[in-house]
């Protein structure tokens, strides 16, 4: 695999000296509006961010048995091996709305008893991949990122983080395409779409995105439907009685100039490569009981295994903040935060087969 260099070096980070006082800056930003829709009256307190959740699904995730020496790291070190998923799909607004409105739709994977040394100590055993539906991220650094929140709290238009001014130098045209673009996507089946990590991770000391493409058996034939909820019925349907299949993939960084570590906006075109399969059984997973455990969660791509650790501005800006939002939300609805066992998983769930 050929490997090119210029003024950046291959999977090397750049943060920005200014980084640590950005981040906490978003992060009170973020908090605020979390405390403040509380006190507003929404009730439970939600996730900023893929707020409604369309059910959490048992999934067995499947190393795959011929990998390159390359690959083999992490939770790819052992061929064949078997990790439990909880795998939690939902609509990417930070509000519940219809399902029938374009929205990013998320997929996050939990792979349970992965109980080597962990970049966070809240979650011992775990390792979580977060993904959406769509290549890229529409913020580009951390300064985007405050004056975005900004004009959020300031109760504006999201236009006018793309569009601040007169002056077409400073609009943010392909940051507007990319949010536009996700904005408006309208989906089937969370099971039928393909998934995307959007910012690079580590793989060994290489520097890698991942993504989740569905089986073409997932397919289902149906339709967009006016039902605010759809996008679960139609798990629930699909899953009452067949198998969903996707492949877990893995692209390299081969052009650091090209496919950059701190910018989040451009889809790197190096190929993609399968490491494992993930197989969702039949089952129910619509309970009040399992939609509980589901909405308790707490997914962050920090909690990982150093092999796999989130590299980019954007990644180390989720580290402290995805703590954050959970311990708020949590102590808002006077809920344990508790990292799931596969015991309890099992006893919702049932085991697989």
């Amino acid at each position: 695999m050929e490997r090119k260099s210029g003024k950046l070096e291959l999977d090397k980070e750049y943060p920005s000296p200014d980084e640590a006082s950005a981040i906490q800056t978003i992060e009170q930003m973020i908090i605020q509006k979390i405390e403040h829709s509380y006190e507003a009256g929404e009730r439970p307190s939600r996730r900023d961010a893929h707020a409604k959740h369309h059910g959490c699904v048992k999934g067995e995730f499947i190393i795959e048995n011929n990998l390159s020496e390359e690959m083999k790291f992490g939770i790819f070190q052992e061929p064949g091996k078997k990790f439990t998923a909880c795998i939690r799909f939902s609509n990417g607004s930070g509000k519940p709305q219809a399902d029938s409105k374009g929205d990013g739709r998320g997929m996050a994977i939990k792979l349970l008893g992965v109980s080597k040394g962990k970049l966070l100590t809240d979650e011992k055993n775990t390792q979580d991949f977060v993904m959406i539906n769509h290549p890229v991220f529409f913020i580009r650094n951390l300064q985007d990122y405050i004056d975005f929140f900004q004009i959020q709290a300031e109760g504006k238009s999201p236009l006018k983080f793309f569009f601040p001014g007169f002056n077409p130098l400073k609009w943010h045209l392909q940051e507007f395409a990319i949010a536009t673009s996700i904005q408006r996507k309208k989906i089937v089946s969370p099971l039928e779409i393909q998934y995307w990590s959007m910012t690079p991770y580590k793989l060994g000391n290489r520097a890698i995105k991942f993504s989740v493409k569905p089986s073409a058996d997932n397919i289902s034939g149906r339709s967009v439907s006016s039902s605010e909820n759809y996008l679960k019925e139609a798990m629930v349907e699909y899953l009452n009685s067949k198998e969903a299949c996707f492949d877990f993939l893995v692209q390299f960084q081969t052009d650091a100039d090209k496919m950059p570590i701190e910018d989040s906006t451009i889809e790197w075109k190096s190929p993609f490569l399968k490491v494992a399969t993930i197989k969702i059984p039949p089952q129910s997973f619509d309970s009040s009981e399992q939609m509980e455990f589901c909405e308790n969660l707490s997914y962050s791509p920090w909690h990982s295994l150093p092999e796999h650790q989130p590299l980019g501005a954007v990644n180390r800006c989720r580290k402290p903040i995805y703590n954050s939002i959970s311990q708020a939300r949590h102590q808002l609805n006077a809920v344990c935060r508790l990292e799931p066992t596969e015991s309890e998983f099992s006893a919702l769930f049932g085991d697989l087969n």
